[in-house]
């Protein structure tokens, strides 16, 4: 297993996602504990050391069979993961019952790494109101109590909002969790985001490195010149190699629910194989042409004064093309909820005023209606 040096940490370079652990009947809810059990003693035979979970993970249990799957190990033969779950509003406020909480769900007495849960739009505000919620200053007690050895957080949301949370609290954050694969590099802004966490020297951390699957497997044409390139390499492979391309990245987190996945990851990370120059230009080019569906808005901002609504039609642009993309997810709604009600895609009235002056001569109108019905479905 290859390994990554963080501060005094030798850190598997694979750590283990557990918000897709095996379920029974498929309940997301009810984890299947033995099995879970089962992957997580194999990853631990061979070289994994770090497991990540969440408070809302499956229903909220993710964190309960985490805990239960590692208690026969020494405490100090795996780092444990957690998060503060702000992505709900509802929880602002209650970081102490929710952190007492969680240490009794996972059997310990300290987490080695704990994050604020996914700073995005939504809860940027809350996240920086101290005065009202004083998240920050508890974990940092937390941390001072030895209770957190590690303090850091992950996002979804865009560059400006993670620019936000570093003014804020930047020089206390130790690591920085994003979403990270060859796709998300230009459609995420991950390029961007990684160039972020570089000028504040923060180590990242990587979720979603085969974007929830999509990446394990490709077109036929592209599957062929991959193996053209790397023949004894597999696909899935390929979205790993990419993250070790990257020099900052330390730690990457894969949610692997069946043993063929973990024994598939494992074999990959016994190595470390950085992409050439050729093949990251192949790689990139597969992003490229799988992007080639989505709407080519250039955030022109033309549109905007067109609008009777005042809507920021680049932004839902934006959201509507991740949203199609991936085939429905939590991103765009999430993102939506920072947003009026009165500045939604469903205020669209299809006047198409907007469509009169775009220079890419985008269907704004039809986009807008189709984005509703998504998201209502």
């Amino acid at each position: 297993m290859v390994t990554k040096q963080f501060q005094n940490l030798s850190l598997s370079a694979l750590g283990m996602g557990t918000m897709r652990l095996p379920v029974i009947d498929g309940d997301d809810s009810r984890v299947d504990e033995e099995k879970a059990a089962e992957i997580i003693d194999y990853a631990m035979a061979h070289g994994i050391n770090y497991y990540d979970t969440a408070w809302g993970y499956h229903g909220g249990n993710s964190e309960t069979a985490v805990g239960n799957a590692l208690k026969k190990y020494p405490r100090n033969s795996f780092y444990l993961a957690t998060k503060f779950p702000g992505y709900d509003l509802s929880n602002m406020g209650k970081a102490e019952e929710i952190f007492e909480k969680q240490l009794e769900k996972c059997g310990v007495e300290y987490f080695d790494f704990y994050l604020f849960h996914n700073v995005c739009e939504m809860n940027i505000d809350a996240y920086l109101n101290e005065e009202k919620y004083g998240t920050f200053a508890y974990l940092m007690k937390q941390k001072e109590n030895g209770r957190i050895r590690h303090l850091g957080f992950s996002a979804h949301g865009s560059c400006e909002v993670m620019k936000r949370f570093l003014d804020a609290y930047g020089e206390h954050m130790e690591f920085c969790q994003i979403q990270l694969n060859y796709i998300d590099w230009s459609f995420q802004d991950g390029k961007e985001k990684v160039e972020l966490l570089r000028e504040h020297q923060i180590p990242i951390w990587v979720m979603e490195p085969l974007r929830g699957g999509r990446l394990a497997k490709l077109p036929e044409a592209e599957e062929k010149r991959l193996k053209e390139l790397r023949p004894g390499e597999e696909i899935p492979a390929w979205a790993f190699r990419f993250l070790q391309s990257i020099p900052n990245v330390t730690m990457v987190l894969s949610g692997m629910s069946s043993f063929d996945q973990v024994k598939d990851n494992i074999n990959t990370f016994e190595t470390e194989k950085p992409l050439s120059q050729e093949e990251m230009k192949e790689l990139l080019d597969i992003a490229h042409r799988a992007l080639q569906g989505i709407l080519p808005c250039t955030a022109c901002h033309y549109c905007v004064s067109h609008c009777p609504n005042g809507l920021d039609i680049p932004k839902l642009l934006e959201l509507y093309n991740e949203h199609s993309f991936t085939g429905g997810g939590f991103i765009a709604p999430m993102a939506l909820m920072a947003i009026a009600p009165e500045k939604q895609p469903t205020a669209c009235i299809g006047c198409r005023s907007c469509e009169a002056v775009c220079p890419q001569q985008i269907k704004i109108a039809d986009a807008m209606s189709d984005f509703a019905a998504q998201l209502k479905g």
